[in-house]
């Protein structure tokens, strides 16, 4: 593999190519799918009309299942972290499918020769206990997953993603039709994401190598098929308006600048890739923004942009409310635009119920059109932005002569945002209510008793601009109310380092500034005011934000800078080169809120 640069705080590449199946055709042994136990984690919606991550684990006993939960939660705190997922959390379900194995551990860890072990999902490393794959490659039986998976009502392969954790603290995964990752690895939460952007986004490795410690070529094949990969320059995917043309020469969500980097798709030459460093080749660092981009039509197209509306499959009147539910991401909302006879219906704008009784309909038939629009800033493509996954449309006849039926429904909230978790201080907050046909509920919004503006069935919280600390939002519809608790509170992060040799203390404007002889160290620990976990990261002169996880070999361990970084497994950690640099810090709790970044500059000599 390539030597790291200067200032890249660590290599650690992901595991396996999208292009490796998962799980050989073996037998399925150990439990059966009546001795697991499936376990609601987050439930947003009705799984039929949600995207559904299942997450079962294999090799954990009776006894090793609390470890296996834990495992979950560290998976998932570091996944709501990272966008889209972040932004899209309210598309999600979460399951997990708790097996009981008859033994612990899983074959062939860490060693061919280790033992083979009978387990419900037959997880081993070396892609199954073969001399051929990877030590990392961690594969599984397809038909035992989807047999467990199965067990989740509501769920199937068009709108589910699987996910298998190992019990055990080896380096390993993979990504292909399902994904896997070892469950108690230092970064074991960090490759999750990493396989994910291979089983649901359809992305490659941009790493350039296969074998650790074994250089990679040059590639000699066609312009490659990968949407974060080319052997274009820059002017041509301009001239040509390819690739990642519409993101050039902007600052990278994973640090530094979208651009044309040397090396991908296990190739050290000949083939270039948007980002110095990204989630598809160094864990740790976010998704940029052309993995970004596909992440998001793969999440988004896995649910209905418009879950449910007025039927459309006969003439409606003029005398009613025409009505839709759509999705609520949890990032921002969704444009919703109506049209009658193909001219914008003024007022109605972003509005989920129209009542056509104020729009003064001429007699006759007429048109009525609704569209609505995911105008998130991750995607610029137009192409994708027009695609089912972000935007919808549903029409209607609407004819005068058709006289509406009195109905009796009463006004009730049907669905919302969960109530059993906080939220956070910037999400966006839905519910929503029964359909009157000739009336539309009206939802009123309220903050710490206090009425506040909303949207038609939905609250941008971050509009409001709360102080620190918890608030109680509800909405009320007549008698009936939904409440959540609101974390306005910003997570806190504190550093600690080894003994410097010499230690300057903040002032006014100024950070705390450290000169050390030699290698250091550095323990980031964050806190929150409620329960939940709390990932904290860390940057390096203005680089991307880095997830701390502690030691790769001992995640209780701190981080260890040097000039020329530790070579762990042929990965290069913690290469921070001599010199004077600017670390900064910060947290992100449970409920999503990122706290404000710290800062403190260290010179390394030698």
């Amino acid at each position: 593999m390539r030597r790291a640069r200067t200032l890249a705080i660590a290599v650690v590449t992901g595991t396996a190519t999208a292009a490796l199946p998962i799980g050989a055709a073996s037998a399925v042994a150990g439990a059966a799918p009546g001795d697991a136990k499936v376990v609601p984690i987050q439930v947003t919606g009705d799984p039929a009309k949600r995207f559904n991550l299942v997450i079962m684990g294999d090799g954990y006993m009776t006894a090793d299942l609390p470890k296996f939960r834990a495992h979950v939660d560290k998976h998932l705190s570091d996944l709501w972290t990272i966008e889209p997922f972040k932004s899209y959390r309210s598309y999600v379900n979460v399951y997990a499918v708790e097996i009981e194995s008859g033994e612990s551990g899983v074959s062939c860890d860490p060693a061919l020769e280790s033992p083979r072990r009978t387990t419900p999902l037959n997880m081993a490393f070396w892609g199954g206990c073969t001399t051929q794959g990877p030590q990392r490659l961690l594969t599984m039986s397809s038909s035992a997953a989807k047999k467990y998976a199965d067990m989740v009502t509501g769920t199937s392969s068009a709108n589910r993603q699987i996910l298998a954790l190992a019990n055990s603290d080896t380096y390993g995964g993979a990504g292909g039709t399902y994904a896997t990752a070892s469950g108690g690895n230092a970064l074991s939460a960090l490759i999750t994401p990493h396989e994910l952007g291979h089983s649901l986004g359809g992305l490659d490795d941009e790493y350039d190598y296969y074998q650790r410690g074994v250089p990679g070529g040059t590639y000699e094949g066609p312009e490659p098929a990968s949407i974060h990969h080319t052997l274009l320059t820059e002017q041509q995917m301009r001239d040509q308006k390819k690739k990642w043309w519409r993101w050039l020469g902007e600052r990278s969500e994973s640090g530094g600048t979208i651009g044309r980097y040397e090396g991908g798709l296990y190739n050290t030459k000949g083939v270039w890739r948007p980002s110095r460093h990204s989630m598809m080749k160094t864990l740790g660092y976010y998704f940029d923004q052309v993995s970004r981009e596909r992440m998001t039509q793969r999440i988004s197209a896995k649910v209905n942009l418009v879950q449910a509306h007025t039927p459309t499959d006969a003439p409606i009147g003029a005398d009613r409310v025409v009505w839709l539910e759509t999705m609520h991401p949890t990032g921002g909302d969704l444009s919703v635009q109506w049209t009658l006879d193909g001219r914008v219906v003024r007022g109605a704008r972003d509005l989920s119920n129209l009542d056509l009784r104020t729009l003064r309909i001429r007699p006759g038939v007429h048109t009525l059109k609704v569209t609505v629009t995911d105008t998130t800033a991750f995607v610029r493509d137009p192409e994708i932005r027009a695609s089912a996954a972000l935007t919808q449309t549903r029409t209607w006849t609407v004819d005068t002569r058709v006289k509406t039926p009195p109905t009796n429904e009463a006004a009730d909230f049907t669905s919302s945002t969960p109530t059993d978790r906080p939220v956070g201080a910037k999400d966006v907050v839905y519910a929503e209510t029964t359909h009157p046909a000739r009336r539309t509920p009206r939802i009123s919004w309220f903050v710490d008793g206090r009425r506040v503006r909303g949207g038609d069935r939905s609250i941008d919280l971050e509009r409001l601009r709360l102080s620190p600390g918890a608030h109680r939002l509800v909405a009320k519809l007549g008698s009936r109310t939904r409440a959540w608790t609101i974390d306005a509170s910003r997570p806190t992060v504190t550093y600690e380092l080894s003994k410097a040799a010499k230690t300057t203390k903040p002032r006014p404007g100024k950070p705390a500034e450290y000169v050390f002889d030699g290698p250091f160290t550095m323990r980031l620990t964050g806190a929150d005011d409620r329960p939940g976990a709390v990932v904290t990261e860390f940057r390096v002169d203005g680089d991307g934000w880095f997830n701390y996880f502690g030691w790769p070999t001992d995640s209780k361990a701190p981080f260890l800078f040097t000039a020329n970084g530790t070579v762990i497994d042929h990965l290069t950690y913690g290469k921070l080169g001599t010199g004077r640099h600017t670390i900064e810090y910060r947290a992100i709790d449970s409920s999503g809120n990122i706290g404000r970044a710290g800062k403190f500059v260290v010179t390394l000599n030698g």
